[in-house]
């Protein structure tokens, strides 16, 4: 184990639990999770003081899974959440960590059918997550066993004082092994948490983390909601009036591939991560301060020290694991009275988070729809008008009078004339057959021959195709099997086919 151990920030884990961590964003540790991790790892018993959002569940969750014994197929850590929502998002996370090291974690909640969670069950968990109640009911049942759990966490502990849950939760603490660790966390240390810290912990260390006081800038706040987030943020780009831009991704990796993805669509993008050397870091803030890049594509410990003024949008391709990475985030526009713009891209399964962003930071993000093709070509069009009374104010066209006179005379209108002009301009000369092409299927120049078709089949392995070579007219034996399925994109009058290649079945 001594030899697989990797840095996060000063705190040393296993080789796969770093891999995990690292996919999931997190580049060096938040404050609670720089104080708790070490003292868990070490085995301490520990109570945390944190607000929600403060990364804790990592600061539990990274520990927790560190000490599973993947090997071992019994419950080996129970984390005790006060709604279901908590529950879920708790396991999301912590299966998120334990990916690699193939640790299992399972929510158990009320409101969920119980036959699942004890299916569930029988395939073997490493980890509970479960609300108090539910947990109860398969103690009763006997379908959870709590005899090896090594590491319990008392998440919200105020809060399930609150709803009542604190008889259930001695209740089950009498069920787990004396010889354990226990993390408790909580807002909040009312008595009654106090009193039951004192009779279940050993000789628990504190952690406090003071709630920082962050002020929202005001700037406008919107984010947009897609399953394809590339094609979007091109839009958007296209679209939108900006100036200087940060985006923001969550992974050393993701800001590489957009980075390569930008540049081959056309933009001017650089990207800044913690991999970077001080030479390449200073070249690439360079270029961006200077406009020879109008994008910096940033990790959040990257962006640290950037101090410009003239950014007008910042945009989170990555939606920020918390409120603070949020408000830090879109801070860098908006500066020295200046107005901004913060963007954010989610998919459908970010918006609780996005929720919690909100509540949190006191600030409300609005939604706001993708432009479309139309509003594209709406854009386009009104700069292609912007760029032509440019050059008609600086009125040095002298040159080409003669050519519009030369071509009105041969009886053309001159509004034909000036729209003919600007479309050689932006496309370039097409001759005839080019522009039919362009206005049949869409598929321009394929290659083939003249009166050759091309032809998309929606089929495969599953089908039992497997590949021959054809060349020349489709045999009628040949054209039975290659009958274009309902997604094709192309068709024929001709009963014979011409074709270059086609998957045709072995049968």
């Amino acid at each position: 184990m001594k030899q697989e151990l990797k840095a996060f920030g000063t705190i040393e884990l296993s080789r796969k639990t770093l891999q995990a961590v690292e996919a999931m964003g997190f580049e060096e540790p938040s404050p609670i999770q720089a104080q708790t991790i070490p003292l868990a790892l070490e085995g301490h018993d520990v109570i945390g003081q944190a607000q929600t959002g403060t990364g804790k569940t990592a600061a539990f969750g990274i520990p927790t899974v560190e000490k599973v014994a993947e090997k071992v197929p019994h419950i080996q850590a129970l984390v005790l959440s006060p709604t279901r929502e908590l529950a879920i998002q708790t396991a999301e996370e912590l299966n998120k960590i334990g990916q690699f090291k193939h640790v299992r974690t399972l929510p158990v909640y009320g409101g969920q059918a119980i036959d699942r969670q004890i299916r569930a069950l029988k395939r073997g968990v490493h980890i509970i997550v479960g609300t108090p109640g539910r947990l109860i009911d398969h103690l009763n049942r006997g379908t959870i066993k709590l005899e090896e759990v090594q590491t319990l966490v008392l998440d919200e502990a105020d809060e399930m004082l609150d709803m009542g849950f604190i008889d259930d939760i001695e209740r089950i603490l009498k069920t787990i092994p004396a010889e354990r660790q226990t993390l408790l966390f909580s807002a909040t240390m009312p008595a009654p948490i106090e009193k039951l810290s004192r009779r279940y912990m050993n000789h628990p260390q504190r952690v406090t983390i003071a709630r920082e006081n962050l002020t929202v800038p005001l700037i406008d706040q919107i984010y947009y909601e897609t399953r394809e987030k590339f094609e979007g943020l091109c839009r958007v780009l296209d679209v939108e009036e900006t100036g200087k831009l940060i985006i923001f991704c969550r992974t050393k990796r993701a800001v590489d591939e957009l980075v390569s993805s930008l540049d081959a669509r056309g933009y001017s993008a650089g990207g800044l991560h913690g991999d970077l050397s001080q030479v390449q870091r200073d070249r690439v803030m360079k270029k961006f301060r200077e406009g020879r890049i109008d994008i910096l594509i940033a990790t959040d410990v990257a962006a640290r020290g950037i101090d410009i003024d003239d950014i007008t949008h910042v945009i989170n391709y990555d939606i920020p694991q918390d409120h603070e990475s949020y408000v830090h985030r879109i801070g860098r526009t908006g500066r020295a009275g200046r107005t901004g713009v913060a963007m954010t891209f989610i998919q459908p399964k970010e918006y609780r988070q996005l929720r919690l962003i909100m509540k949190l930071a006191h600030t409300k993000i609005q939604r706001r729809e993708l432009p479309t093709a139309s509003d594209l070509l709406e854009h386009q069009k009104s700069l292609v008008q912007e760029r032509l009374m440019k050059t008609l104010q600086q009125n040095h066209y002298d040159d080409y009078h003669t050519v519009i006179a030369d071509v009105a005379a041969e009886g053309y209108d001159l509004v034909d004339i000036a729209a003919a002009a600007l479309k050689l301009s932006i496309e370039g000369f097409k001759d005839a057959e080019e522009e039919q092409a362009t206005a049949s299927e869409g598929f321009g120049d394929t290659g083939g021959a003249p009166g050759m078709v091309r032809l998309f089949l929606n089929i495969g392995r599953s089908q039992k195709i497997v590949r021959r070579m054809w060349y020349g007219p489709l045999r009628p034996r040949q054209i039975s099997r290659a009958t274009p399925s309902a997604s094709s994109t192309s068709t024929t009058s001709s009963p014979l086919w011409k074709c270059r290649k086609m998957w045709l079945s072995g049968s």
